[in-house]
């Protein structure tokens, strides 16, 4: 009889929270979500916030739950989205409420930052994608704005400050940390020579530790509040596209020759290597090298996912339109395609007050005729994400002279049929879906892992390739798509003009 072992992933996302027991048999692993909570940023005032103390309040409900349902639990791990931090003071107390990295005050900060050092200088010392929401430009903005940064002693990443809530450790875990464009990559340490150019206090970033890292027992506290005894916190992948890579089924024969998309509210497209790639070409590319698990690296570009849709759900749905996400792709698939495209990464799809009109007013900018109803809108915005995805992966293949023979889509938006459809088209590359709990696979297994359960990188990909049904689709209407890029290239050459 197997012997199974239990673990909890804590997975918190841009709208919602889960705390999931993963419990592993040695060969596969079982997903059981015990407590889902809203997450979501809250107007504070003009400020957009992040509520992690009503998080935290959650988090501990949902342990409870596990300590009732589940016996022994071996550790516990979180992970999260990248790029935002909460800030302690000297009393270990949280300062304020952390900024959601859709915060106005982001605005125009990258333009600032990159007028104090050359964006090459940036680069070459950090290897991250030039993004104002990324925790660099934050902070920078986040000094011009108030003293808050002088008063911090502590800043943790959104995953590290509840493991500290966990644990009382205070470290940021390699994944994240190399997001932050703060981390020196070939150092790998952080990057105090840039930090002190743009007069960012350094003392107040901790040790920076490997995914499975165990960072001592959960805290008495917690112990007698949820129920839990004796357990472990361990560090996953903390970034949560970095647990969903290292849960990529790939099969062995794909070495060195697939690529994969996290597709959720954002898209990472990208690949694995083994070192990260800092050249001018690179720089060009605007591409991102973070840090994944046993030393892999994640050549990627973030491009805006399925939050354009999500949004646009919303926006119709407030004119009394209100439909299911299931609903809106079942009728964008019988649209005839508008053959109207919009370029998913301008900036005036980050936060509109109406993503609906954002996308009528991009179409009128850009010369094209605006989607007649809701399913051709819907249709236009999913067939746009899969020629971003295709210009990304020829980027990638050319910066990294690997032809990409398969393409791995995980995490929510790998369940989207469609979308599946329009990126193995835009592409002419197969595309094998799932899984959609790649991120929790990942941070479970790597847990597993930390326990002496698994031994590598590939065993926990076997384990994923044991656990779950995966789909294929194949490329088609190879005509149409090339057709579509061209068009897609000119759109999007017009507004970056």
């Amino acid at each position: 009889m197997k012997t199974t072992s239990n673990f909890i992933g804590i997975d918190l996302g841009g709208e919602s929270g889960r705390v999931v027991v993963g419990s592993f048999d040695g060969e596969k692993i079982e997903l059981n979500v015990k407590h889902r909570f809203p997450t979501g940023g809250t107007y504070h005032g003009e400020d957009y916030r992040w509520e992690v103390e009503k998080f935290w309040q959650e988090i501990k409900t949902g342990l409870k739950i596990a300590a009732e349902e589940s016996g022994d639990i071996i550790s516990i791990g979180v992970d999260t989205w990248g790029v935002d931090y909460a800030l302690l003071n000297s009393n270990d107390q949280l300062i304020e409420l952390p900024f959601h990295y859709r915060d106005k005050k982001n605005v125009g900060s990258l333009e600032k930052v990159t007028q104090s050092v050359s964006r090459s200088e940036i680069f070459e010392s950090t290897g991250i994608q030039f993004m104002e929401i990324n925790t660099l430009c934050q902070l920078f903005a986040h000094l011009g704005t108030s003293d808050v940064l002088n008063e911090a002693t502590t800043l943790l990443t959104m995953a590290d400050y509840f493991h500290w809530c966990l644990s009382g450790a205070k470290s940021i875990e390699f994944t994240f940390a190399t997001t932050t464009q703060c981390f020196d990559p070939v150092k790998r340490d952080w990057a105090f020579g840039l930090l002190d150019k743009l007069e960012l206090p350094t003392s107040m970033f901790p040790k920076v530790v490997e995914p499975g890292t165990n960072l001592g027992q959960i805290r008495e506290d917690v112990s007698r509040e949820t129920g839990l005894t004796a357990v472990s916190v361990v560090a996953p992948a903390t970034h949560d596209t970095g647990s969903a890579i290292a849960a990529i089924p790939v099969s062995p024969e794909h070495a060195g020759h697939w690529a994969y998309i996290s597709s959720g509210t954002w898209s990472l497209v990208g690949v694995e290597i083994d070192r990260p790639i800092l050249t001018e070409a690179a720089l060009a590319a605007n591409v991102t090298n973070e840090g994944g698990v046993e030393g892999t690296w994640r050549l990627l570009k973030n491009v805006m996912g399925l939050w354009i849709v999500q949004r646009l759900k919303l926006a119709f749905a407030n004119r009394g339109f209100d439909r299911s996400y299931q609903e809106l792709t079942e009728m964008a698939g019988r649209a005839d395609s508008p053959r109207t495209y919009i370029d998913p990464d301008d900036g005036c799809f980050l936060n509109p007050e109406n993503m609906e009109q954002a996308i009528i007013d991009f179409c009128e900018r850009s010369g094209q005729k605006t989607p007649v109803d809701e399913p051709s809108m819907v249709r236009c915005v999913l067939e746009s994400l899969a020629l971003r995805y295709c210009e990304v992966l020829r980027e990638i293949e050319s910066l990294t002279g690997n032809q990409i023979d398969v393409l791995h889509v995980v995490g929510g938006g790998c369940q989207n049929i469609l979308l599946n459809q329009f990126i193995s088209g835009a592409t002419q590359i197969p595309v094998v879906a799932g899984p959609a709990e790649a991120t929790v696979l990942g941070y479970i297994l790597v847990q597993c892992k930390s326990a002496g359960q698994l031994t590598s990188l590939e065993d926990i990909r076997e384990v994923v390739r044991n656990s779950t049904d995966l789909i294929d689709f194949r490329p088609n209407a190879a005509t149409y798509w090339r057709d579509a890029l061209v068009r897609f290239k000119r759109v999007c050459s017009q507004q970056a003009i």
